[in-house]
């Protein structure tokens, strides 16, 4: 079984959905089921299928987390000592060469990206050039939009 890398807030994050899956949501369907089951004929009831069709989404999605956790490699960023390369879990400050914008990355695993929060994906393209390299060196990415180059301004594990 191939590992998962995630990150220790990103593990957190996985657990509380599997417990809240498993505590909250799991008996809310079948009080649900129940109650559409109370209604009487099942071959007409609209309220009983959409309550078993959640009921398979929410029990796929626990057998789904329940995968991820137990081949999960959690990395804390904050213990890491890559001698200032970029690796998993550490937050990247670039620049933009053409445009001079500059965007602060964290790379995480596939689960926890979020571009808004400005975590990306380690399997993204940007992430995918940025590994191994350090601040000073200059990362060419292939984006929709063309060739783009990002300066490394500084490497942090936090």
């Amino acid at each position: 079984m191939t590992t998962i890398p995630l990150t220790k807030r990103g593990a957190e994050k996985l657990k509380e959905e599997l417990h809240r899956l498993k505590t909250v949501e799991r008996h809310a369907v079948i009080q649900a089921i129940a109650e559409a089951r109370a209604q009487g004929d099942l071959s007409e009831n609209a309220e009983y299928d959409a309550a078993k069709d959640k009921q398979g989404f929410i029990e796929g999605r626990i057998l789904e987390l329940e995968g991820k956790l137990a081949a999960a490699q959690i990395i804390d960023p904050a213990v890491l000592d890559a001698g200032g390369r970029v690796v998993f879990g550490a937050t990247v400050d670039l620049e933009d060469e053409d445009s001079g914008a500059k965007v602060t990355y964290q790379i995480v695993g596939d689960d926890e990206a979020d571009l808004k929060l400005g975590l990306i994906s380690v399997s993204s393209p940007i992430a995918r050039a940025l590994i191994g390299k350090e601040a000073g060196d200059v990362a060419e990415v292939q984006a929709p939009g063309g060739k783009r180059s990002y300066e490394i301004i500084d490497v942090r594990y936090l």
